[in-house]
């Protein structure tokens, strides 16, 4: 609230334009960070090595694409699997690895998504249009100042003959938190 009328106050001063904040927001929203981690994540579903680097040590795997900075310094991927799904959250407040991701999605940082993920993951999940079978395990990963997570979703089926960059079109910034999964590109 202070942040929207801080934003109100200098558009109304004329030392602001509140759609040029709205575009940057939209721009590091949808863009910048997610298409960041979404070539973190094509580059591991194209490269087996890649992909074991990643595992190893996110943080130097993920750098080697030049994707660093504040906020991504300390990096651990966790690989969704056919019996085990991930699901990131900041019980916190709300750390997250902008370098990949870009700007936290509001429900992210929201007090209910924080608490209830933990509480009841597959809740939540079903919240969002993840329905899952009972067999698999759905493990919370807690982000804190000290280390963030990424998720490496799984790689749809039928995607063998597309390319990385293809591929990166495919994943979405919530598919890399865990509250989505990547879909099939349509036919």
């Amino acid at each position: 609230m202070r942040v929207k009328a801080l934003e109100t106050l200098l558009s109304e001063k004329g030392l602001v334009d509140s759609s040029a904040i709205d575009t940057v927001i939209e721009l590091y929203e949808t863009k910048i960070g997610p298409r960041n981690g979404a070539a973190v994540v094509a580059r591991a579903w194209s490269d087996p090595d890649y992909k074991a680097r990643l595992l190893e040590n996110g943080t130097k795997a993920i750098a080697e694409l030049g994707f660093e900075g504040v906020q991504g310094e300390d990096m651990m991927v966790v690989e969704n699997t056919d019996s085990v799904h991930n699901v990131v959250v900041c019980t916190l407040c709300s750390c997250y690895p902008w370098p990949t991701l870009g700007l936290p999605p509001v429900w992210y940082k929201s007090a209910p998504y924080r608490s209830k993920v933990v509480r009841d993951p597959r809740g939540v999940l079903s919240e969002f249009g993840v329905e899952l079978p009972d067999s698999v395990e759905i493990r919370v990963w807690d982000s804190n100042a000290e280390l963030r997570y990424l998720v490496l979703p799984n790689r749809p089926a039928g995607t063998d003959d597309l390319s990385e960059a293809e591929l990166a079109e495919l994943v979405t910034r919530d598919s890399m938190i865990g509250t989505a999964l990547v879909a099939a590109p349509a036919s």
